[in-house]
């Protein structure tokens, strides 16, 4: 089992930058890939990016491409989810979780607690 812990989320308007920390412990050894997801209220959970995690091979939504970038340091178990020229529909509970390469939140098996992102128009 790994072990997830997220930071980085706030308040931030328009425009502006965030980037998201994902440390990683435990099992490290045995995670294929990383991935991120975010819930807004009432919707459902939402793929972001993933990246494996030996390789960094990476994919994102397409509606995200260009904006925000997934990447990680194995040296210090940790992944990040660097997010550019925010948007008010960004806004959400952003999730990191271990598993497989896919798209789908059934495929990770551990997730993190979430870390918030709140951007104002």
């Amino acid at each position: 089992q790994a072990l997830l812990v997220e930071s980085g989320g706030g308040l931030v308007q328009a425009g502006d930058s965030l980037r998201l920390s994902c440390i990683v412990s435990g099992r490290t050894f045995s995670i294929p890939a990383m991935g991120w997801f975010r819930q807004a209220p009432g919707k459902e959970r939402e793929f972001v990016a993933a990246i494996t995690w030996s390789g960094g091979v990476t994919r994102y939504a397409d509606s995200l491409k260009g904006r925000f970038t997934i990447s990680k340091d194995n040296v210090k178990n940790t992944v990040y989810l660097q997010m550019n020229s925010l948007k008010p529909e960004d806004t959400a509970l952003y999730y990191c979780a271990a598993g497989t390469f896919t798209t789908l939140p059934g495929g990770y098996k551990d997730w993190g607690q979430g870390t918030q992102v709140t951007v104002s128009s």
